[in-house]
């Protein structure tokens, strides 16, 4: 199925077979950088064959290719989540058809809650590594021996290339930066102020509901990932107001500019760091 729809993408967006594109899954609220890429040309999900649509506010569910600075680019606007009702490797199915198109990096972005007490509202979070506590695998059942191996490791899933490439945006750009470990819960109901503590004692600095499905069948397809987290609101526990939705999503929006402008800076080295890859259609 991931073959048929990436064909159905490639020809949609017009992607030469030989673009090997940097792709980039963008979360809650963080869906309008895609509307700095020049040339564009964009598909809603519904459109491809087995892309379900996203029912969340926040996600306007489009695949967009177009071009910044020379580099060519696939955006997903918006993202499938397990709360949905999907399972995970349908949550991943998108990272699949990035994976077969030949993208050379895939760069996963999200809004979660901020479980250091350090942490505040707004600020940006590259993912040095995660856990996964959803209780899902997308690789479970019978392996696509096509697309990886049985049993991949997941001990360099974020590549030390791109954090370094990262990093430097971040610094050229004076884009202050934390670093920190992401945990992914089910949802959709926010975690718990005795949740949040558990967290903590794990090592958790930040929390979400999607991201690591992604990241799995990236690391399963040899795609070097890395991850950026827009951290929305304290979690709960940490925070004494009520979590929302609404406030994820406006929070996100409020450094969508900020958040822009490293990406800007970060996707043309994230592509000088790691070598083009071969689509399998």
């Amino acid at each position: 199925m991931a073959l048929a729809c990436a064909r159905a993408a490639r020809a949609a967006l017009r992607l030469p077979s030989d673009a090997s594109p940097v792709a980039v899954v963008l979360g809650s609220g963080l869906g309008a950088f895609a509307e700095r890429l020049a040339s564009q040309t964009a598909v809603p999900f519904e459109s491809l064959p087995g892309f379900p649509a996203t029912t969340v506010p926040g996600h306007r569910g489009r695949l967009v290719f177009g071009d910044l600075g020379g580099v060519p680019v696939l955006a997903l606007q918006g993202r499938l989540h397990g709360y949905e009702g999907h399972d995970a490797a349908t949550v991943a199915f998108p990272a699949r058809v990035l994976g077969v198109l030949g993208s050379r990096a895939l760069v996963v972005t999200n809004a979660a809650g901020g479980v250091n007490p350090d942490f505040a509202p707004g600020d940006l979070m590259r993912i040095a590594d995660h856990l996964n506590l959803s209780g899902r695998n997308p690789l479970l059942g019978p392996n696509e021996d096509a697309l990886g191996a049985r049993f991949p490791d997941l001990s360099r899933a974020y590549d030390p290339r791109l954090a370094e490439a990262l990093e430097t945006a971040a610094k050229e750009t004076e884009i202050a930066l934390r670093r920190g470990i992401y945990a992914q819960i089910t949802g959709p109901s926010y975690e718990t102020a005795a949740e949040v503590r558990a967290l903590r004692l794990l090592g958790a600095d930040a929390v979400g509901m999607s991201t690591v499905p992604e990241v799995i069948a990236a690391a399963h397809q040899g795609i070097p990932c890395c991850g950026i987290s827009c951290i929305t609101n304290a979690a709960a526990g940490i925070s004494h107001t009520p979590l929302s939705h609404q406030e994820v999503v406006e929070v996100a929006r409020r450094v969508e500019g900020t958040f822009a402008r490293l990406l800007c800076a970060f996707i043309p080295r994230a592509a000088a760091a790691v070598p083009a890859r071969k689509a399998l259609a």
